[in-house]
């Protein structure tokens, strides 16, 4: 499996599913959705995409039937106990049969669970095993999820229920609207891109094993560069793509950006088939009532902020300063940047700074980020690894959050610092252009260059002696609202518009 294929690295925790509100959807009016993914956060999660899979269904459950679809992983079939048979799916070529589960989670919310253990009941992630490499059989694991799917929008596995639109994810689900394509079924699709430097690519010897036409193997249909790409076939086959945010949908088009699939994604714009459609996040993100805070705060009281500030420089062993604080809580990938930080250190010390980091990623950076600390005892405090407690004590006691990511499809990080009063200095690009407002909620640079990173971070510096603008620039940022609804009722309209186009149910 190549290297692009895969989430590299693990940064999460798993969230309660109390956190979202759901009510039930509006009678019969709503439309049947079947939600792909690979990871949800309330029992796994190693990205993003676990964050949206938790949140974004219960969010779509005001105006439509929703349920969600996901393998049956070792540490979800854990934390669910006996989840309930309501089917048997067939197998395909290598791919094998297995059971289809449902279960409902405290708040209503319906999961499909792909019962095979010999694929999913095992020690690892999703993706890895417990040494950090892909698992062989990944092609095998996550068709079986896509081929499942398409059966249950052919009305298999549960003979009670059947979506009107199935909404994939990622490379993970890819092959679903393929599978429906080549069985020449209408079933509407929704394909969204989390992040396309991630394809799940693989052999062209693999087609067989994964019941894939010789016919699909061209440049319209699964082909990539002489390989077997998961999300080009989703891409190609599915009804619309989106992806999570607006500039990041006009990026992808380019060949900058593109991943060598800007040209299949220009002709999905001209058509009108690629939309951009911003993430959220959910409503703990809120500094008077978070119980994993030191000390609660608001916009107008800072003196919640400062003691977590101080726990923060505790716990990470900084010494006590009157300078700003920096934060990192990132995936630890080249993509973040973190190159650009590491160049950035000296200069933020020399200013007076601190930084903290907290993340899990690549070996080489990791090793990097603590000799960095060992250079600078006391201005420079680094954890690898992830606890959300500290991580939401990091966003709360900052007063900047460095993102200086190369490219950004959505980013979430940034929506929580701004929520708790923490600043975010980011390259001006994806997610992060959509959300942060140049000096007002944040601090943009343009220039990709320690050059640019740096005259975004003396900005900030900058705003940090003048009470008056830094505390200006906290409440404007503690005023923006990134609420799940908005997202839905984008998804929404988009559901609407792909099945009156497709012309089905």
């Amino acid at each position: 499996m190549r290297d692009a294929s895969r989430r590299k690295a693990s940064l999460g925790a798993r969230v309660p599913p109390s956190r979202w509100a759901t009510s039930a959807p509006a009678g019969s009016r709503g439309r049947r959705i079947l939600f792909v993914t690979s990871e949800i956060a309330d029992y796994v999660k190693i990205g993003g995409l676990g964050d949206v899979s938790a949140a974004l269904p219960r969010a779509l459950r005001k105006q439509h039937h929703v349920r969600v679809l996901i393998p049956g992983y070792r540490e979800l079939l854990v934390s669910l106990g006996n989840v309930p048979v309501v089917g048997r799916l067939d197998g395909l070529s290598s791919l094998p049969a297995c059971n289809l589960g449902r279960i409902e989670t405290r708040d209503g919310l319906t999961l499909y669970v792909l019962l095979c253990p010999e694929l999913y009941d095992r020690e690892g992630s999703p993706y890895v095993d417990v040494n950090g490499a892909d698992w062989a059989d990944n092609d095998i694991r996550f068709a079986r999820l896509g081929l499942a799917a398409a059966d249950i929008a052919c009305g298999l596995g549960d003979p009670t229920w059947a979506p009107d639109l199935i909404h994939l994810n990622d490379w993970p689900s890819g092959l679903a609207p393929a599978y429906l394509a080549w069985r020449g079924r209408p079933t509407p699709s929704i394909m969204t891109i989390h992040n396309l430097a991630y394809q799940g690519v693989f052999g062209r010897d693999r087609l067989g094993a994964l019941g894939i036409p010789d016919a699909a193997f061209q440049m319209h249909g699964v082909e990539f560069c002489g390989d077997l790409s998961f999300l080009k076939a989703g891409i190609f086959y599915a009804s619309h793509v989106t992806t999570v945010s607006s500039t990041y949908a006009e990026e992808i088009t380019t060949p900058e950006f593109g991943c060598g699939l800007d040209g299949l994604l220009r002709t999905r714009a001209r058509e009108g088939r690629l939309t951009g459609i911003l993430n959220g996040i959910d409503e703990s993100w809120d500094p008077r009532t978070d119980p994993h805070l030191a000390s609660p705060f608001d916009a107008n009281d800072w003196k919640g902020k400062s003691v977590n500030a101080e726990e923060v420089r505790n716990a990470f062993g900084l010494a006590v300063s009157r300078g700003p604080l920096f934060a990192v809580v990132s995936r630890l990938v080249h993509q973040k940047g973190l190159d650009l930080t590491i160049q950035a250190t000296q200069t933020i010390v020399r200013q007076g700074g601190q930084i903290v980091v907290t993340g899990r990623g690549e070996g080489r950076l990791e090793a990097e980020l603590q000799n960095l600390a060992a250079r600078y005892p006391g201005q420079v405090g680094v954890k690898i690894g992830f606890d959300e407690g500290i991580a939401r004590r990091m966003f709360a006691g900052s007063d900047f959050l460095l993102m200086p990511s190369r490219f950004e499809p959505c980013g979430l990080s940034q929506m929580y610092a701004q929520r708790f009063g923490s600043l975010p200095v980011a390259h001006r690009t994806g997610g992060l252009a959509d959300t942060i407002e140049d000096g007002i909620t944040g601090f943009l640079f343009k220039d990709l260059s320690l050059a640019g990173f740096l005259n975004a971070v003396y900005r900030s510096i900058d705003a940090f002696g003048s009470r008056r603008q830094l505390k200006a620039m906290r409440r404007s940022a503690m005023a923006r609202s990134f609420e799940w609804q908005q997202s839905a009722s984008d998804y929404a309209a988009v559901y609407d518009c792909v099945v009156r186009s497709v012309g089905v149910r």
